[in-house]
């Protein structure tokens, strides 16, 4: 009997993880679908029991109900619990256990590029649920100082509080971290600040960065935002968005299957994907 796969997001008609598994699901012959579903914040619930009554195998959750969903399911992982968000579910015999694969896949993403974290001096920009996945899985990677930057400190004093990672770290406004920039050796940007359509935006000015820093924008469209081009001016390697996205999505595939995928051919479905959408 064909499995049945998902996301579940408001909106989800622009999610490209469709495209991504299904093409998996044929390169491995398994027979299976990943299908996209629009839930509402208020229909949350039924859908949940829809998908405990269809035994679905498993499905992916994106925004807003990546804190929502914790206490519809029936365990967390480690991580998940600790980040206080779910990106992947599992269904194992009947059980929805909610893991999170965002800071894992953006790590191995920054690993690809040949980036290590060990000793680094880290900033994030952002305290959202995707800063805060990242944070914590860079602060288990032992940097030597992972500070954040953000509009409203308290959501990043939030992160820095219920982090259970022991690491250097410190709350700055943009004036603060723009002025202390030459510190960092990565320079990780998680905000929607110059995602399409507003491509003009910037979240930080990178006049200071030193020479051999690199940064990484969770963006994916445009492939380049306006940070990324002015970095890469001031010598910096830079990383979009497209890494993450796939590192992430490939974890949550080898959680269903066992099957740790091409990573490659995933990256080439996402940018065919994405050449009917850039702008």
């Amino acid at each position: 009997m064909k499995k049945l796969f998902g996301v579940i997001g408001d909106p989800i008609s622009h999610s490209m993880s469709p495209a991504m598994h299904n093409e998996l699901f044929k390169i491995y012959s398994i027979d299976a679908h990943y299908q996209p579903f629009h839930v509402s914040r208020g229909d949350l619930n039924d859908a949940i029991k829809g998908f405990r009554a269809i035994g679905i195998a498993g499905f992916n959750v994106t925004v807003p109900h990546k804190e929502a969903i914790i206490p519809l399911l029936d365990e967390l992982d480690p991580l998940a619990e600790a980040i206080g968000a779910v990106n992947t579910v599992v269904n194992q015999e009947g059980k929805l256990i909610g893991c999170n694969t965002d800071g894992s896949g953006f790590v191995k993403g920054l690993l690809n590029q040949n980036q290590s974290i060990n000793d680094k001096k880290v900033l994030i920009v952002g305290a959202g649920g995707a800063a805060r996945a990242i944070y914590f899985t860079i602060a288990k990677e032992a940097p030597e100082l992972l500070d954040i930057c953000n509009r409203t400190p308290e959501r990043a004093e939030q992160i820095l509080n219920d982090c259970p990672f022991e690491v250097p770290s410190r709350v700055l406004n943009r004036q603060k971290a723009e002025e202390s920039l030459e510190t960092y050796d990565l320079i990780v940007q998680t905000t929607s600040i110059g995602m399409h359509p507003d491509i003009g935006q910037s979240p930080l000015s990178v006049h200071k960065l030193k020479p051999g820093a690199f940064v990484s924008d969770i963006i994916y469209n445009p492939l380049q935002t306006r940070l990324l081009k002015e970095a890469a001016v001031k010598g910096a390697g830079i990383q979009n968005g497209i890494d993450m996205f796939v590192y992430q999505g490939a974890l949550a595939f080898e959680m269903w299957t066992g099957i740790g995928p091409d990573i490659e051919r995933m990256r080439q479905k996402v940018l065919n994907q994405l050449g009917g959408l850039l702008c």
